[in-house]
This record gives C-alpha cells, structure tokens and sequence, in this order.
C-alpha cells in the first residue's frame, strides 16, 4: 500500500471534564450569556480539532459539534420549525429557539411543548425527532457551520463536513401527511444541495453523509430514493462520502456501489466478508472508507487482525483507501490517560476517543510498513493475557423456550392475588429515583474521598430517604418509592455491587444535551457477592404501610449501558446479569417486598438493526428478565420500565417479558405509542407516562389529565397506571414537587369523573 488516508466519522463534543454540560446548564439557568456559551463551545471544538490534527488525522472532521443533537442540528439548518414555536418563516434558527425545540424552555421565548426524542437506532443517544409535514417547506441556512469550517482551514487543516444524510433524516422524522414521506425527498434534497454549494463555495472537497438506515431492511421505494436524492446532490460536484454503521450492509452492497458518490464508509468489524462483497462490485475510482476502530466500546482493538486483513486487500485498494473508526466515537469518552485507577488495575487494555486515534495512525503505520509494529505487538499481548485469565463456558446458555424461564402462572390469576394490595382505580406512582440534592450529592463525594465516615453518609441518605416516602405520602401516592438516594447512576451503582465490573472515574459519554453517563465496564466474570437494593428498601418500607417498590435494573439494560467484554458473546454476559439479579430479586421477596421493579430500557435499543438478527435477540433478551423474576410468588407484583423506543416491532415480546405492570415513556408523542398496545390488545397493566421529566416545563393538572384520557381510549382504564415518562434524578425537587401534586391531583379527577358503574367494573373486571 502507498498511501491511507485517516480521518474520524465524529469526535465527542461533550468536553473531557463535561465543559459543555456545565456551559449548557448555566445558559439555560441565565449564570452565562449565550456569547459566553458559544465562547466555551468554540474553546471545546478548537481542541477536539488540534487532538485530529496532532494524532496525524489527513481530514479533521466538521459539523459533529452540537449544542443539543445533531439531529436538531441538520433541522435548524433547514428551517423545519414546527409552527407551535412561532419561529419567522425563512430566517435562521436562533440558538433559544433551537434549545426550546429539545427541551420546551429556553432563556427566551415562550416555554413549549419539546418535539419528542427517540434513540439513535441501537444506542443509549437520543435524537430529536423532526416534526414534517406535507408539503414541508425548507428554508436553508448553515452560517455556523460555513464558520466552523472557515476556522478549521485557519488551521491549515483539511475539513471533511459530516452531516445527517437526506434519507436518515426522512427515516427519523414524525411526519403527518396522507402522501408518503418520501413525497418531501425532492423538496428535501433540493435544500441539501444548497448546503453542499455553500459548502464548496467555502473551499470544502469532501462531506459525510451518514445514513445508517441502509443497515435497515428498506423497501423497493427507499433504495430508489437513495438513486434519486444522490443523482441530484451528484451534480453539486463535491466528493461525498456515504457512511454507513451500526449494522451489516450486505443487502445494500449493489445499492451502495450504484450510487453516483465519491465514496463509501462501512463498518468493517461488523462482517469482513461484506468489506470484500462491497470491494467486488465498488468502481475501482471511488474510495472505500473502513471502520477498523470500535467506536462504540473502549477495549483496544485487535489490531494484529485488522492489519493481516486489510493486508490482503492491498493491491485492489491502493490509493483509495481510507481508515476510520466504526461509527462517530460521540458513543466513547474522552481519553484514558485521565485514568489512573483504571490503568493501574487493569493497565493498557482501554482505549478512549483520544487513544483511538492513535491506534488509526498505528495501524496505518503497520500497514505500510508491510508489518505488525512493535507497539500493536504489545497491546495484543495484554489483551491476549487478560482474555486466557478469564473463565469460557458455552455462549449459548438461552437453549430452553420461553415458558422455561416464566412464572408459574399467568397474569389474571396473578392480579386476583395482588389485589391484596388495595389498589385503587389508575393507581400513581413514579418510576423511581427522586432529584439528587447538591447536599447528597457533596455527601457522596465526601465519602468516596473518604473524608467524611460511612455513617454520616448513611445519615444522609437515611434522611432522604425519609423525607421522600413523606413527601409522597402527603401527596397521596399509591404506590410508593424510596427515591435511590444512595445511587449515582442505575447501571454504574449495582457494577459497583457486582463482582466482574471495572470503573472510570472521567469517562462521561453524552446520552442527551447535556445529560451525561459514565458506563461501567466488564472485565470478567459476574457474580452477586452482597446484597444490592435491600438495605435502603427494607429501611424505606419500614417508613409506611403503603406499598414500596423494591427497584432493580434489568439485565439487558445492565449489559447495554455498560462496556461489555468482547471476548464472550452477549448472551453470555446477559445470563451471568440475570442470575446475579435473580438472586436479588429472591430476598426483596424474602423480607416482605410485595411489588419489585425491574426496569429494561435498553430492550428495544438493543435490537438488530436487520430483521434477520430479532428473533434471536429477543429471545435471549426476554428470557433473561424472564428469569429475573421467576421464581417470585404471585401476589408479588413485578413492573418494567421502557423509555423513548418504538414498541410496534417488538410488542409481542414486550407481552412475553409478562411483567404485571409496564411504565412507559408516552408523553412527548402525546400517547401516540400506545397505537401499538391498543392494535395488539396488550393483555398486562401498563403505566403510560403523563408527564415529560426531561424538560424543566411544569405540566398542569389540565394537561395530564388529557393524556389520562387519551390513554383510556386506548387501553382499558382497568389496566392503566399513572406515572412520570421516566426517573425524576435529574430534575430540581420544586418544579418535581408541584408536577407529582398536579399528577396525583389529575389522577384523582379522572377517577371522580367515572361513572358509578364504570368504576365498579373497573375494580372487578
């Protein structure tokens, strides 16, 4: 090979010590004005810049950075604004207009209703969803990106754009029209073609275009929509690059060689035999972008692999090959060496943002060398030791069928035993966590740098915990929660009381606007050694007579929202997740916890992108709650919570998880989600959330009670609960206060309005 250019899909933007979710939070609390916001985020895009430039990188990659998503940020660029935020039609989207469209309130302007947020297909990153209508019209302006790029080529750097590409973009939308989506690809692919002038016009040579959904199995329609937007957005005549990830492209490699493009990125580690499918029919001038890096974990690659495999492809590539990483490393933290602990327990095995871009310029190093370097030698030697200490067994462990793992009954004989509890008509409740303090919050670093004792942490949260359990019983909650005072984060907390869990203490990965996680990580093994969760529910429940809900995080969500191993198969790891869980599960019941919630919100987000790979997937991922929960008597009562995911295509296998109560995040789409439980005649209870907890906005009574009612016309009131959208960590306690009393009051008047007879049939149906 002669030459390899490198270059990145995307870099994170949050800031290697949360720069940019500090800036953020103080712009909306009005602590900075926006020119201070966008001084910091300037400041935080210069250095993610020099970190490209001084790596080695041929193009640093532009229009990543985004203030909330970039999703958002491709619709500011074409002037979709929905109506309700009164935006002037043709003028540019003004950053408070852009913040009150993600979150409802922004410093100026008219508090709104948020556009609703899904997941970024099988990740934990969340997008908001644009809101297109029929005959959508686009109205182009791009002056923030046209000033990154022109500070970029200041540098003497080379930029390569990156943006949304046209059909992900339809894909993505909530689009209201009789006419197909597709009917907006014109006026849509018009607007891009404007952008891309403007671009060249700025002396720019290549853009990204990303358009994961060809990792989706497409119809006939959206294939012949690729052919049209790109033959027009060809005639621009500026090289772009087609970036395709998080899914094998097998069945779109004929369509991805026919596109009028400059070249094509695809995720290489997903499946090498599609890399050589795709180079077969791939016209010999366009170049071949290869994501050879793992953008979405942080264990160092096997670079020795790649490097043999892109060996054998030398000569068909030569001069027009390029090096990437999987996918946007927006999915990674920033840099290890910030790591101390974490280097010094399990020494060079991770690899960071920063650190991925080494391993880019290595592996080019090696490959044209025309030999494995001694450095990569090393790494590989480390991971080899690491891997041979480990513990193999069979990676098939979800062998029996679903009725294996279940409980012993089905669910209307389990709601006859529960009515023990005495649970009125729309029983309320919240999905758990009440806000962190800045108290408990100093309490918790206070001991973990062992300045102050464990008893006076305990103290802390004991009194939490008390004022939580009497905040909710002066509202009149029905059922009750202990609020996760002693919990950082429902994935990193029960690592830390697992055996085969690793932690960082800096690596903060963005999930939404400046909504951080810190995942932790499998090194080995797991195994419950202590209890979890029944201290603090036990003490909770000892507070009140009314019920207290005993909370857990499910495996799945246990496995995704952490950085798995890649040396045993996710099945495997999940199975060793439910057995520990299961456990758990066992002594809640023990000591008299009636109703136990084991929330699964990566269920959906886990889910193949490729129809051929769900069956599979859901099988092994609906046994593993299964068996969380199956030993527990019935008149123990097990709830789920799902949040920000499309449930039409797995519905079926939401019914088989066969929790008596399932929360859900609704209230965004103003229950449009619920279509799928109503059209599937979902047999359980289900709790739609009534209110937003990701905006600061405040709903009123009027407001829930609205949904209330929309939900009932979906569903039988007999089977509903009333609940927030998701857990209340993050919010501040006045704003949760009054929202919780506007619910539990929405919920009391709907039950008023019921009929004698309809209330009656409710209780016994």
């Amino acid at each position: 090979m002669k030459n390899i250019e490198l270059h990145v899909l995307g870099y994170p933007r949050i800031g290697k010590s949360r720069e940019l979710k500090w800036a953020l939070e103080d712009y909306w609390a009005e602590k900075i004005t926006q020119g201070q916001l966008i001084e910091e985020a300037n400041t935080l895009k210069e250095r993610h810049w020099q970190e490209q430039e001084g790596a080695g990188l041929d193009w640093v990659t532009v229009g990543d950075f985004a203030y909330y998503d970039q999703v958002l940020n491709m619709t500011a660029y074409l002037g979709a604004v929905p109506k309700r935020f009164q935006h002037p039609s043709g003028q540019p989207v003004d950053l408070d207009t852009y913040f009150r469209m993600a979150r409802g309130r922004a410093p100026k302007g008219k508090d709104q209703q948020a556009c609703a947020m899904k997941k970024w297909f099988n990740t934990n990153y969340h997008y908001i969803v644009p809101e297109l209508t029929e005959g959508q019209a686009f109205h182009v302006h791009c002056a923030s990106l046209l000033g990154d790029v022109a500070r970029v080529q200041q540098r003497q750097s080379k930029a390569k754009v990156v943006l949304v590409g046209p059909l992900t973009y339809l894909w993505l939308a909530d689009y209201q029209g009789e006419a197909s989506v597709l009917a907006l690809l014109p006026a849509l692919t018009k607007a891009y073609g404007e952008i891309l002038a403007a671009l060249k016009s700025a002396g720019v040579t290549w853009v990204q275009l990303d358009e994961p959904i060809l990792g989706l199995n497409l119809d006939a329609s959206w294939r012949q929509g690729f052919e049209q937007a790109y033959h027009e957005l060809n005639q621009v005549g500026l090289n772009t690059l087609v970036a395709t990830y998080f899914a094998n492209v097998a069945e779109q490699a004929s369509l991805l060689a026919r596109l009028p493009v400059a070249g094509v990125h695809i995720d290489a580690l997903q499946d090498w035999h599609t890399v050589e499918r795709v180079l077969d029919q791939l016209p010999n001038y366009r170049v071949l972008s290869l994501g050879v890096i793992q953008g979405r974990n942080i264990w160092r690659g096997n670079l020795k692999g790649v490097y043999e495999k892109l060996a054998s492809y030398g000569q068909r590539l030569d001069r027009r090959l390029w090096l990437s990483t999987t996918c946007s490393l927006l999915h990674c933290p920033m840099d290890v060496s910030q790591e101390h602990a974490l280097q010094s327990q399990h020494g060079a095995l991770f690899s960071f943002a920063k650190q991925k871009l080494e391993e880019l310029t290595l592996l080019r190093h090696a490959c044209l060398a025309g030999g494995v370097i001694p450095k990569i030698r090393e790494w590989q030697r480390a991971l080899d030791s690491h891997i041979q200490a480990q513990r193999h067994e069979s990676d098939t462990p979800w062998t029996a069928p679903l009725k294996e793992y279940g409980r012993a009954s089905v669910f209307s004989k389990r709601k006859q035993q529960q009515s023990a509890l005495h649970l009125p008509v729309l029983p309320t409740t919240t999905i758990g966590s009440f806000p962190q303090t800045p108290e408990l919050r100093a309490a918790r670093k206070a001991y973990r740098e062992n300045t102050i004792a464990l008893e006076e942490y305990e103290s802390v949260i004991r009194r939490h915990i008390e004022q939580s359990i009497s905040l909710q019983e002066s509202l009149g909650f029905d059922v009750l929660v202990h609020g996760e005072a002693e919990r950082n984060d429902m994935v990193e907390f029960f690592g830390e009381q697992l055996e085969g869990y690793g932690f960082s203490q800096y690596g903060w990965v963005q999930s939404y606007g400046s909504r951080c996680v810190k995942p932790p990580i499998i090194v080995s093994d797991i195994r419950r050694v202590n209890g979890l969760t029944v201290k603090w529910t036990r003490y909770a429940q000892s507070l009140t007579s009314k019920p207290v809900k005993g909370m857990l995080t499910g495996p799945i969500t246990m496995l995704f929202w952490s950085f798995p191993r890649e040396d045993v198969s996710l099945p495997r790891q999940a199975w060793q997740l439910a057995q520990a869980l299961a456990e758990e599960v066992a002594v809640l019941e023990q000591e008299g916890i009636r109703i136990i919630q084991v929330d699964e919100p990566a269920l959906r987000e886990g889910l193949p992108l490729n129809r051929e790979h769900w069956k599979a997937y859901l099988h092994w991922a609906v046994n593993a709650f299964r068996y969380c929960v199956k030993a527990v008597h019935d008149s123990t009562q097990i709830h789920t919570h799902m949040c920000y995911s499309q449930f039409n295509d797995i519905i079926e296998s939401v019914a088989d998880l066969d929790a008596d109560v399932v929360t859900i995040e609704t209230s965004r789409s103003r229950m449009a989600l619920l279509n799928a439980f109503e059209v599937f005649n979902y047999p359980n209870d289900i709790g739609p959330g009534v209110y937003d907890i990701h905006t600061p906005v405040v709903p009123t009574v009027d407001d829930m009670v609205a949904l209330i009612e929309r939900a009932g016309q979906c569903i039988p009131l007999s089977q509903l609960w009333v609940n927030p959208d998701c857990g209340l960590k993050t919010r501040g306690w006045p704003e949760t206060e009054l929202a919780l009393k506007n619910m539990i009051q929405a919920a009391k008047q709907v039950r008023a309005s019921l009929t004698a007879e309809a209330a009656l049939e409710t209780e016994f149906c």
